[in-house]
């Protein structure tokens, strides 16, 4: 059992990476682009997206091992595997997987054919994991505590939080100027199924008596609990309903519900010397559907010959003590969890300009553009303990007049060598755009430490005269 549930843990860690949309990120052939930075300088008459199919995004990976380390026929046995991603791990390691699915999306200028305003709007389906990796819990599982005599096993190593839901949004952006481009968006949040774990604390601890060979004093302190909203149902035993199904009805028809907003803006220093900002998800969802709390507080001490839990030494007693000393609460209070905040900048030089008398392609610059952008990019996230940062570098070119690349390569506690590709191009109205991270992972993705993409499909109108 003990071993169960560590390789389910660290089954969690092979799915690891940030949100962080680094290729996306002001690359404004893409309507999309506004999703993380609502002040970003793009233009259109109108545009839609494939209904389910313009924006498919998935973010995985793992910093400390990757599946071949796992799950390779190497002839080492399995549990030697799995002590040696422990024993390389650290408590401080992230776990994040991140999955979004746009359901639909679309904008339009307001105000005019000489307006530079705009609205957007849009719904899209969200799944959000993040785990710090239980170092300790991992070691008590799989050794025991024989070897560990007077080491302290810290219970708050225990740290996740779990969420579906569903975002609906409203944004307005303007340019303001020739320099300036501000923009914000609304969203409700729709919760369908969440579980939050991050404020636990305790310890388990094994100390041996002076002076005896196998009299032990065994503490376990412990304050631990685990928030849900739209799961206890499922885990009753009358239930008999199908738990997707359920779930995704929740999570767009009757979840918990939340606000929370986006702001973003673009400001030109020079024609071809660009800053960017943008903060994203900043709102909170009150939890209040189908909500438990379960709870496992107090302080068990044992001193004695370490017990056998044999029908001779009546086991039963020692459970009783136990259950008595921490015992399982079960709680039915609302709770409120906050969205993980993100916060993007960059500032981008552009060179090598060309002047088209042809259909702008959504650069926000009309008759003007460049070939050539680079530049850099900030990105942080609000984590339980520390934020995450991440630092990129891109290079951008247009290669015809409908056609643009973005290469990066990004910095962040994940990897050294995160090299990722996009490309954008329009057919007519038709906008198509592919963005792969992580590139030099794809040579064996059994021995990939991270992987990510996000592609989509929209339809893309423009005034002929642009």
């Amino acid at each position: 059992m003990k071993k169960a549930i560590y390789i389910l843990a660290v089954l969690f860690q092979l799915s690891c990476f940030s949100q962080n949309k680094e290729v996306l990120y002001n690359f404004t052939s893409i309507p999309q682009s506004s999703l993380v930075n609502p002040g970003a300088d793009v233009s259109y008459k109108f545009y839609f997206g494939v209904p389910a199919l313009s924006g498919v995004s998935a973010n995985m990976g793992s910093k400390s091992f990757s599946a071949y380390d796992l799950f390779a026929d190497n002839g080492v046995d399995f549990n030697d595997k799995v002590r040696r991603i422990v024993s390389r791990s650290s408590n401080n390691d992230k776990t994040q997987v991140n999955q979004q699915l746009e359901l639909l999306s679309g904008g339009f200028r307001v105000g005019g054919e000489e307006s530079k305003s705009y609205i957007s709007f849009g719904v899209y389906q969200e799944f959000d994991f993040l785990m710090y990796f239980p170092k300790d819990i991992g070691v008590l599982a799989l050794d025991g505590n024989r070897d560990y005599i007077g080491k302290l096993f810290n219970l708050g190593d225990v740290n996740l939080r779990a969420e579906v839901l569903s975002v609906f949004h409203v944004g307005f952006h303007k340019k303001v100027s020739e320099k300036l481009v501000l923009g914000g968006r609304a969203k409700i949040y729709s919760s369908g199924a969440n579980a939050t774990s991050t404020k636990n604390s305790g310890y388990i601890y094994t100390g041996k008596n002076e002076g005896t060979a196998n009299v032990y004093n065994q503490i376990i302190s412990s304050d631990l609990e685990v928030k849900t909203s739209g799961i206890a149902s499922f885990t009753k035993d009358e239930y008999e309903g199908n738990i997707p199904g359920d779930i995704a009805h929740n999570t767009f028809f009757n979840g918990s519900l939340g606000v929370g907003f986006d702001a973003g803006i673009t400001y030109y220093f020079k024609e071809n010397l660009q800053f960017t900002a943008s903060v994203v998800d900043v709102g909170f969802i009150k939890q209040s559907k189908d909500i438990e709390t379960l709870t496992y507080k107090g302080y068990y001490e044992y001193e004695g010959v370490n017990p056998i839990f044999s029908v001779i030494d009546e086991p039963e007693n020692v459970f009783d003590d136990f259950e008595k000393a921490i015992p399982r609460d079960t709680l039915y209070n609302k709770y409120t969890t906050w969205r993980p905040v993100k916060f993007y900048s960059s500032m981008q030089y552009s060179f090598g300009e060309y002047r088209s008398d042809e259909d702008c392609n959504c650069k926000g610059k009309v008759g003007r553009r460049y070939l050539n952008a680079v530049g850099g990019q900030l990105f942080l996230m609000t984590m339980p303990r520390a934020p995450f940062t991440a630092f990129t570098v891109f290079y951008k070119r247009s290669i015809f007049e409908k056609l643009d690349v973005k290469a990066t390569y990004t910095f962040d506690s994940f990897s050294k060598k995160n090299i990722g590709l996009g490309i954008a191009g329009t057919i007519g109205k038709f906008n198509i755009y592919a963005l792969v991270d992580n590139l030099l992972e794809y040579k064996d993705v059994t021995k990939a430490n991270s992987l990510a993409f996000q592609f989509g499909f929209n339809f893309v109108f423009q005034d002929r005269e642009d």
